[in-house]
């Protein structure tokens, strides 16, 4: 079974070897890893090289690019050779470089999708590196989705259950409507029916639109709990980590997130659930100041949603 594995790195050259190392136990003869790398500007590609060089990771090499065009950028940058070589691999596996893959989760995945053979992309379980699951199977975002998110309030999730984007860890082989980019594994049909990723999405919501664009070309989407995947959640972004102060929102993450809603369901519908998350938002930051909860948002978030919001930036595409 053939299988290549894409990793995107920008400036975690450290991360991506262990990654790799992490790899190298589990490898077999027909599979190879490409690491492209969206012009760090270090000497990322230099120390990758050096650990490939010196472990014997034969089946490893590093894909140095032109430019720093996001995540669905350096996945396409080696999707597209792979999808026009003679001999095409079985699939092609998106694995972060943030992740340290647990024994035999790659097994698991090709597993689970040679079982199901309608699943066009499945999605592993991540974890925390002490095992507790991290949320991995998703559903759609939508303005009841958005409401919920912003508002926070238990008696509005559980009114909105069916709606929660990040849904009840699965423990067992499930479907789901989309699956965390971080170890998603993609038949190269997929791609020939809907096209690579989706390169104006600099960063996030690119497999969100992916996985929804394979299901409405009729593919089903996966998750498959025993392919273990540890995710150090925020590491290569930076958006997220715990260790660090926190950070402004990026307008990169804004700029896709209005993309995607108007992109897959119309400019009123992006209109709708931008006041639906204000609304939520507004009233869960005046409810957390009155009971003196802690403060979890990144700062000036309300402030950073309305100035990239599509009534002030527009729908333009």
């Amino acid at each position: 079974m053939r299988l290549s594995i894409i990793i995107v790195n920008y400036k975690t050259a450290n991360l991506t070897i262990d990654c790799l190392r992490s790899l190298a136990p589990q490898m077999q003869n027909d599979w190879d890893v490409v690491v492209t790398d969206n012009l760090s500007g270090d000497d990322s590609v230099e120390c990758i090289d050096r650990a490939i060089s010196q472990n014997a990771w034969t089946w490893a090499h590093t894909m140095p690019l032109e430019r720093n065009g996001g995540f669905a950028y350096g996945n396409n940058a080696a999707i597209r050779p792979l999808l026009s070589a003679r001999e095409q691999p079985d699939y092609i596996l998106l694995l972060n470089p943030d992740t340290v893959v647990r024994d035999g989760a790659i097994q698991a995945l090709i597993d689970y999708m040679q079982a199901n053979p309608k699943v066009g992309i499945a999605g592993s379980r991540l974890e925390d590196p002490d095992g507790t699951p991290q949320a991995s199977a998703f559903r759609f975002h939508s303005i009841s989705s958005e409401f919920e998110r912003g508002m926070r309030l238990g008696i509005v999730s559980k009114l909105l259950a069916g709606s929660v984007v990040a849904q009840p860890i699965p423990q067992t082989d499930s479907e789901t409507d989309w699956v965390a980019g971080a170890s998603m594994i993609v038949r190269p049909q997929v791609f020939k029916d809907v096209g690579v990723l989706d390169e104006r999405y600099f960063m996030y919501f690119e497999e969100v639109d992916f996985c929804l664009a394979a299901q409405r070309a009729g593919w089903k989407i996966g998750y498959a709990p025993k392919s273990r995947v540890v995710h150090l959640v925020g590491a290569a972004s930076q958006l997220s980590d715990a260790r660090k102060h926190r950070k402004r929102r990026p307008t990169y993450w804004f700029d896709s997130r209005r993309r995607y809603f108007v992109k897959n369901h119309g400019v009123l519908y992006a209109c709708a659930a931008d006041v639906a998350f204000a609304i939520g938002f507004a009233f869960w930051r005046v409810r957390r100041a009155l009971q003196r909860k802690d403060d979890p948002d990144p700062p000036k978030m309300l402030g950073d949603f309305v100035r990239n919001s599509i009534f002030v930036r527009g729908a333009t595409l």
